[in-house]
């Protein structure tokens, strides 16, 4: 008897051994807008995998300078195609890795209700003090706001009054604290699906702005890394990714 929970005990030991062996961590750079649905392709990615991801959020132009000096990051989702272009380049990525994840959306955004007409008008009428946009030469949903604001003729109309965010992230927290009457966020950061935000918003037309495609790309050849990428492309992925307000190729 004492012979066999011996060799239970031993084969218990080999199963978790080879159990910690087999988890890795997985650094993931991702851009400021994308967090909500990450977080949670992330939490259901972790249930079903024995690995562990940390997420490192922020302006995709931030993450492209860090990866080039060093970062040690395995997997970049960009808010744009240019910086994932680049580091494949740049030789500073997996050759082929490179792949669309999420095509986003802009909209202009303010948490007063009927404050933002449907066709943006607020804009031309004034009617207040400050208006955030992330900072155009960090971040795509920035430059996206800068295109938007040009072909409307506001660009130089308005720059006085532009609150700038590093990224999408801190420009949503800036219409969200009232240090801004309202700006340009993205889709995703007002209807997420566990908490819808009040307030008002237009839907920016796409014809005003440059389609925003998303795209990530393998930084280290890691099983667990494209275990991680795998899943994100999977339908399970992508139906929370159209969730958070985006689409999908």
């Amino acid at each position: 008897m004492k012979m066999i929970q011996r060799l239970f005990a031993c084969m218990m030991l080999l199963m978790l051994g080879i159990s910690n062996v087999a988890a890795e961590e997985i650094r993931v750079a991702v851009a400021s807008n994308f967090s909500g649905a990450i977080k949670e392709i992330v939490r259901q990615f972790e249930l079903k995998s024995s690995h562990k991801v940390y997420l490192s959020i922020g302006s995709t132009g931030k993450h492209y300078a860090q990866i080039k000096h060093g970062a040690p990051f395995e997997v970049f989702f960009a808010a744009d195609v240019k910086r994932p272009e680049l580091l494949d380049q740049e030789g500073l990525a997996m050759s082929g890795s490179r792949f669309t994840y999420a095509v986003g959306k802009i909209v202009l955004w303010s948490p007063r209700p009927n404050f933002i007409d449907l066709s943006g008008n607020v804009l031309e009428q004034g009617e207040f003090r400050y208006l955030s946009l992330a900072n155009p030469k960090l971040a795509p949903y920035g430059k996206a706001a800068q295109q938007v604001l040009n072909k409307r003729g506001m660009w130089n109309k308005l720059k006085g009054r532009m609150v700038r965010g590093e990224n999408i992230g801190q420009t949503f927290q800036f219409v969200k604290s009232g240090n801004a009457a309202l700006g340009f966020v993205a889709y995703s950061q007002i209807i997420s699906p566990d908490s819808p935000i009040t307030g008002s918003f237009w839907a920016v037309p796409q014809s005003l702005y440059d389609a925003i495609e998303q795209q990530a790309v393998l930084l280290k050849d890691n099983n667990a890394a494209r275990e991680f990428v795998d899943f994100v492309k999977s339908n399970e992925s992508r139906k929370v990714i159209r969730s958070f307000g985006y689409g999908t190729p």
